[in-house]
C-alpha cells in the first residue's frame, strides 16, 4: 500500500518537498536515501513528504506504471497542504521524480475521484545520481529490467526515459552525480541537463 509521511518543521517556511528513494524499483532505501534526507530538509524549514510507492514486481494490475501513479497522486495530495511544491530523488527514485517532472499529465487509468481530476505543478526538482534513460546502450540498470524488461521495444525504451518527456513547460532542475557511479552512469545526469538545456529549461549540474 503506498504511504506518505510527513515530517513537520519547528518553522516551517511554506515549501514541500516530496522525498523519494531509489532501490531499482525492487525496493526502497528509506533509512539510507529518503529519512536522512528528509530531516536535514525539516531543520531548514521545509516540509518533507516521504513516498514509499508500490513496485511493479508485487504484483499490480498496472504493472509498471504504479510507481508513477502513486508519485503524482502524492504530489496532488501534497499541493492541498502547501504553496510551493518540489521534488527530490535519489537513483531509481530520481527516474521517478524525473517522470513526474516531465509527466504530470499522465493517466494510466480512469480518475478515481475528484483530486485525480487535478493538474499537478511542481515549482523545482532535485535528481541526485538518477536513472534517466533506459534506451540502448544504458539498459544495464534494474530500472530498466523492472520496468520495460529485456525484450523491451526502442518504443518502450524511449517512453519510459525521462529525457523524451522534457519540454519548455518542465520545472528548473538539479542535479547532482558522481563520476565513478557503478550503477547511474554519470551520461544519464549528462542527457537530462542536454534535454534541459535543448527545451530551456534551467538546469544545473554538480
Amino acid at each position: 500500500i503506498p504511504t506518505l509521511t510527513r515530517i513537520m518543521p519547528a518553522n516551517p517556511n511554506g515549501h514541500a518537498v516530496l522525498v523519494a528513494a531509489g532501490g531499482g524499483y525492487k525496493h526502497i532505501e528509506l533509512e539510507g536515501e529518503a529519512l536522512p534526507a528528509a530531516y536535514w530538509l525539516a531543520a531548514r524549514g521545509y516540509t518533507p513528504w516521504i513516498l514509499s510507492y508500490r513496485l511493479p514486481n508485487e504484483g499490480w494490475h498496472d504493472g509498471n506504471k504504479v510507481a508513477l501513479q502513486d508519485a503524482l497522486r502524492a504530489l496532488r495530495i501534497i499541493r492541498q497542504h502547501e504553496k510551493k511544491v518540489s521534488v527530490l530523488g535519489f537513483s531509481a527514485g530520481g527516474h521517478l521524480m524525473g517522470m513526474a517532472l516531465t509527466r504530470p499529465d499522465f493517466h494510466a487509468n480512469p480518475p478515481t475521484d475528484a483530486l485525480d481530476n487535478t493538474r499537478v505543478t511542481v515549482d523545482k526538482g532535485a535528481l541526485i545520481y538518477p536513472v534517466i534513460t533506459l534506451e540502448k546502450p544504458w539498459t544495464h540498470t534494474s530500472t530498466h529490467k523492472i520496468l520495460v524488461g529485456p525484450n523491451a521495444t526502442v518504443i518502450e525504451e524511449a517512453d519510459w526515459s525521462v529525457q523524451t518527456w522534457v519540454s519548455p513547460r518542465t520545472p528548473p532542475v538539479f542535479l547532482v552525480q558522481a563520476e565513478d557511479d557503478p550503477i547511474a552512469n554519470p551520461q544519464n545526469t549528462l542527457i537530462m541537463a542536454t534535454a534541459c538545456q535543448k527545451a530551456g529549461v534551467p538546469v544545473t549540474q554538480y
